[in-house]
């Protein structure tokens, strides 16, 4: 289904037996991953981490949020610092704005509902680890959005009241903008607009840069706000 060579290390941080048994069983549908640890809180977690060599060390992990001793939150605080090259996907029953919003605070890289099934699991893998994306289940993305659309707005550099929204961006970079929030990462964007991948990234980082923002997050205010598209 993908280009992926070699197995992706995935790990799962769950207090419940019957969760952590029902994800791993549904990571292990695919030759492609290798659930290389499971831990029953953010401690565990944490304790199981120290020392791993850099082979051995998880590259994806599920991480629930309510857990005992040490959340799924602060564990990935805590976690991101030390182990940055370590993608955190929350994965979890609860989709108030609050656990949201902290989640993706704490370093979350992707954001889905525990009754997904095995092939959303592992297409949220391929996107996050092979393109960058940051998957989120349909609700939970409609929830960031308004969550995002009430935030204040970063203020735009090297703009005046005169500029025009169209003075902002090019036609194609509205157009890249508008796929990157409709969630679709430069693999696909590419593939609907006729470019490689490399210029995809290169507009996204001219878009981020001509916006005066750093973040998907950031941009997605503008969108919405300023009416880019």
């Amino acid at each position: 289904m993908n280009n992926i060579n070699t197995k992706i290390r995935t790990a799962i941080v769950d207090d419940k037996a019957i969760n952590r048994n029902i994800i791993s069983g549904k990571l292990k549908q695919f030759t492609e991953l290798d659930v290389c640890l499971i831990a029953v809180n953010g401690n565990d977690f944490l304790e199981q981490l120290k020392g791993l060599p850099i082979d051995k060390m998880p590259q994806i992990v599920f991480m629930d949020i309510e857990m005992p001793g040490m959340d799924g939150i602060q564990a990935i605080s805590l976690a991101k610092p030390l182990y940055p090259d370590i993608f955190f996907i929350v994965l979890t029953i609860f989709d108030d704005d609050d656990k949201i919003f902290d989640a993706i605070k704490a370093g979350a890289n992707g954001y889905l509902m525990k009754d997904e099934n095995a092939e959303t699991l592992y297409n949220a893998i391929v996107n996050i680890f092979v393109n960058g994306g940051a998957p989120m289940s349909a609700a939970i993305a409609r929830k960031a959005f308004e969550m995002l659309s009430k935030a204040s707005l970063p203020v735009l550099s090297n703009t005046n009241e005169t500029d025009t929204i169209n003075a902002i961006l090019s036609e194609r970079e509205k157009e890249i903008l508008q796929h990157t929030i409709t969630g679709y990462d430069a693999k696909r964007i590419a593939e609907i607009t006729g470019i490689s991948v490399l210029t995809v990234r290169k507009h996204i980082a001219n878009i981020y840069r001509k916006l005066n923002v750093n973040s998907k997050a950031q941009a997605m205010r503008i969108a919405y706000k300023k009416g880019l598209i």
